[in-house]
């Protein structure tokens, strides 16, 4: 196996992990990071939005711990102390992912990355501009958050995601403008420190695009959590009055205004591809901003890969990860190919929720005719003694040879369920495959187990009626 250049732009979960391995495969790797290692899942996404939600989840079972017969009194949260709690945290993964590049022989440059040729990059950092020659170029440089016209990031009045993790108070109350994922994990976060909190959502549900079955849950949560979802509404602007912010929206066709003292936009991502350069080496983006690549992360430029964000949905930093994976093996001269049969997608809300593989609606629309099992966590008992019993597992499998399609569920430490699922999705397991795999009691997965078994009518611990 030959030695190669190998140039990564960003070194985020794609970029870092491809250039791991790269460098694990014996190649010669360079770097090329704008900011800081990590990337946005490290530094201002995914670890410090869930470092705050377990501090929020946290706040809030002290509350319930009376029903325990555990009362404290009290309770306070530093904003300050909890910010520097998880910058702490995210100080340690990336000097981490720093200690791996540089014993793993990774040299890391710092600066932003112009393409020249297809295998010659520019970099202009502080101390300057340099040249780096390549045999291959991977471009990772990941999504960064969209903007709603009349409501710019001055990460003041009104946050993006990043902003909404170093915040320097807990609001009195915020206006979450998105009821996606991003938005309703950060309203649940906010109103467990204290906020109140109102969700402006343009369609007609939460967590568009999600198992409705399991929004439902989420809901109703939302309800009883006080947090207001204002549905089919769109934030049009808003305006400073004093210590309150106005914010004009339109409500199923009728102007109102919303008073808050803080604004978070999370209205989705787009791909980061700005002051590439693609041009110079004939690369261009489809009309939603993503590079086209095929089953081995090749653009259509020869010896130039995209993983990532950039290189399409879902935008998932493990599917990144994944993405860079299969990359350095192509590139090292490995037979690699992205053949994932599913990607798990985890959200962290109150409940929390994870899905893989295909809904029942989805099936059904591919012609393929299914059976679905549900369990719920009301009648596990280990969902009971957390006092977390609310939601349940759903498994959608194919009603003639009895594979897993898809399983959706709802509820505590789902996020961590959704493991054994992906799995089984993966290995082409059967319901019966499940629900004959004996799960230890007393535990969370066993609603796995028990939804196993109800896909054929045969759950132990819940009536279903013949």
């Amino acid at each position: 196996m030959s030695t190669k250049r190998v140039t990564i732009i960003g070194a985020g979960p794609a970029g870092y992990v491809c250039a791991i391995r790269l460098a694990q495969l014996g190649q010669e790797v360079t770097v090329i990071e704008r900011e800081n290692l990590g990337g946005t899942c490290l530094n201002v996404g995914c670890i410090p939005s869930k470092a705050l939600i377990a501090a929020g989840s946290l706040v809030d079972k002290i509350g319930k711990a009376s029903a325990m017969g555990i009362t404290v009194e009290g309770v306070n949260v530093d904003v300050e102390e909890l910010v520097s709690w998880k910058a702490a945290i995210v100080k340690r993964l990336t000097g981490g992912i720093g200690v791996l590049l540089e014993k793993n022989g990774v040299q890391v440059i710092y600066g932003a990355a112009k393409f020249k040729s297809a295998t010659t990059v520019e970099v202009t950092g502080e101390s300057g501009t340099e040249v780096v020659e390549a045999d291959d170029v991977v471009i990772a440089t990941g999504s960064t958050p969209i903007e709603l016209p009349g409501f710019s990031f001055d990460e003041g009045d009104v946050w993006s995601s990043t902003g909404a993790l170093k915040p320097d108070r807990v609001p009195g109350h915020m206006v979450v403008i998105g009821g996606g994922y991003i938005g309703l994990e950060l309203g649940c976060m906010y109103r467990k420190l204290g906020a109140e909190v109102t969700v402006l959502e343009a369609t007609g549900g939460a967590l568009p695009g999600q198992d409705p079955d399991c929004v439902k849950v989420i809901e109703r949560s939302l309800k009883k959590s006080k947090i207001k979802l204002m549905t089919e509404t769109f934030a049009k602007g808003y305006e400073r009055d004093g210590d309150v912010l106005k914010v004009s929206i339109e409500r199923k066709g009728e102007p109102e205004v919303v008073e808050c003292d803080q604004i978070i936009s999370t209205v989705g991502r787009r791909p980061h591809t700005e002051g590439l350069n693609l041009e110079a080496i004939g690369l261009d983006t489809d009309e939603r901003g993503f590079l086209a690549v095929d089953k081995r992360m090749q653009t259509k430029v020869p010896h130039v890969y995209a993983i990532g964000d950039v290189a399409g949905q879902p935008m998932l930093a493990h599917k990144g990860s994944k993405e860079g994976l299969v990359a350095a093996g192509v590139i090292a001269g490995q037979a690699e190919e992205y053949d994932a049969k599913c990607v798990p997608a985890v959200i962290f809300t109150s409940p929390e929720m994870a899905s893989v593989g295909i809904s029942e609606a989805e099936a059904k629309e591919r012609g393929l005719a299914v059976k679905s099992g549900s369990f719920p966590f009301a009648a596990s008992g280990r969902a009971m003694s957390l006092m977390e019993t609310d939601g349940f597992v759903k498994i959608v499998a194919d009603a003639e040879t009895d594979e897993v399609l898809g399983v959706h569920m709802v509820g505590p430490e789902v996020t961590e369920l959704i493991a054994e699922a992906a799995l089984a999705i993966e290995l082409g397991a059967t319901a019966e495959d499940i629900g004959r795999t004996i799960h230890a009691h007393p535990t969370l997965p066993e609603a796995m187990m028990e939804a196993a078994e109800a896909v054929h009518g045969a759950a132990v611990h819940i009536f279903q009626a013949k």
